[in-house]
């Protein structure tokens, strides 16, 4: 029997029964944020084929660039095989050049291309277009809440990226 889609059940509000710890109800938001800018991100990007590992690594690279791969995969999280072969298909795309760190000379560093910047900008746009669009939707009550809440959730990022893979403070 084939699968059915899955629907997404509203988030539970306070009552009886209906209380979630803070931390789910938290991820289950940030979760649901990211699928629905990546589906709605084909609206206005329909040709985009780019997977969500690479946007990632070229928003790094946006911001902390040259690199090395160590830097990127630990930046990421990730195994640095995982980023170089990653990296490998970006540079194929033109998306990123690998250059000899000018500070050693024996390690190479990634560097956005001029293609690279320009596919971060229309992706940044892109998402910036659909999430500009959903806010205004949003009443009065609700925008002052999403915008009140900014400072912390980038305080929270700081958080969990100082978080060991134990979940401990570093």
């Amino acid at each position: 029997m084939p699968a059915q889609p899955r629907s997404e059940p509203p988030l539970p509000g306070p009552g009886p029964g209906t209380e979630a710890p803070d931390a789910r109800l938290l991820t289950e938001a940030v979760t649901r944020l990211r699928r629905a800018l990546r589906a709605s991100i084909r609206t206005d990007y329909p040709w985009e084929k780019l997977p969500m590992a690479q946007v990632e690594l070229l928003q790094v690279l946006g911001e902390h660039s040259p690199a090395r791969i160590s830097d990127l995969a630990a930046r990421q999280r990730l195994a640095p095989s995982t980023v170089s072969g990653l990296i490998g298909q970006m540079i194929t795309t033109g998306l990123v050049a690998r250059e000899v760190d000018s500070a050693d000379r024996r390690a190479s560093v990634v560097t956005l291309t001029d293609a690279g910047r320009d596919q971060l900008a229309a992706w940044t746009t892109a998402h910036e277009r659909r999430m500009d669009a959903a806010l205004a939707a949003l009443d009065d009550a609700d925008r002052a809440a999403v915008a009140a809440a900014l400072p912390a959730l980038f305080q929270l990022a700081e958080k969990l990226g100082q978080l060991d893979d134990g979940g401990t403070a570093r």
